[in-house]
């Protein structure tokens, strides 16, 4: 569909109003600057951001908290989190079994997933260095990063994999990480295009873009929906068009 300019003004007009640093004070983008001191590594704001990206679901009340309570005890443990991943003494210390850490998910299954960040972390220096090379090794498709992503982590049930659905909290870490002069967003991959990521598919960006009619009411949240509702927004964010999940989430929040 082709943008009205009213409504590419009034997306614009959101973007401005919410992204701004304090949108990160109750959202799960506070982690992204955990490790906000210079003698911290990149390795650290990564690690701690991609944790950060794969809890971040339900409710905020619930999962910030957990979120916490793990950099909290790799600090104490390790002094930071890429640290503490990568000693595994340390990380014997964390809990196991089948009890549960966060709603589905449980400790034996967050063990896992720090498995495969400290095996990341091994082999390179940091998230960022990993997966360009891997990214690049990949294919052609410009827009692949977040199967790269999925493709790390082979047993962790953490990251999210399928491959026809919106895979929300992947896109959320990809904007993090590439979007660039941002007050909230870190712009740390430098390599990869803002202009090829896809809008993370929140329940809050799928109801305005529904309302706004930007998507129809029965669009299912999937790659494709994701890929049709960025596809749309470029029209307003050329080049950027993730800038529009700042006006859609924000709205929908607010």
């Amino acid at each position: 569909m082709t943008i009205s300019d009213d409504l590419k003004q009034t997306l614009i007009s959101l973007a401005d109003r919410y992204e701004v640093s304090s949108f990160c004070d109750q959202d799960p983008s506070q982690f992204l600057r955990w490790y906000r001191e210079p003698e911290f590594e990149r390795a650290d704001v990564e690690a701690a951001s991609f944790l950060a990206a794969m809890l971040a679901f339900g409710s905020r009340k619930q999962f910030i908290p957990k979120i916490r309570s793990v950099l909290e005890m790799a600090d104490a443990s390790c002094g930071s989190f890429s640290k503490w991943l990568k000693n595994r003494a340390f990380r014997k210390d964390f809990p196991q079994g089948e009890q549960k850490f966060y709603r589905f998910y449980s400790y034996d299954d967050l063990q896992i997933f720090f498995e495969e960040m400290a095996d990341i972390l091994q082999d390179s220096q940091n998230f960022g260095d990993f997966f360009e090379e891997k990214w690049k090794l990949s294919s052609s498709d410009s827009q692949n990063l977040h199967s790269v992503v999925a493709a790390a982590f082979p047993r962790s049930k953490i990251v999210p994999k399928g491959k026809t659905s919106a895979n929300k909290r992947i896109h959320m870490f990809l904007r993090w990480m590439v979007r660039q002069n941002s007050p909230v967003d870190l712009g740390l991959w430098t390599w990869y295009s803002p202009a090829n990521l896809l809008i993370p598919l929140d329940v809050h960006v799928m109801q305005e873009a529904v309302r706004l009619g930007l998507l129809p009411s029965n669009a299912p949240a999937s790659h494709r929906t994701a890929l049709l509702l960025t596809e749309e927004l470029a029209q307003v964010f050329p080049g950027d068009p993730c800038r529009a999940d700042f006006s859609l989430f924000g709205l929908g929040v607010s």
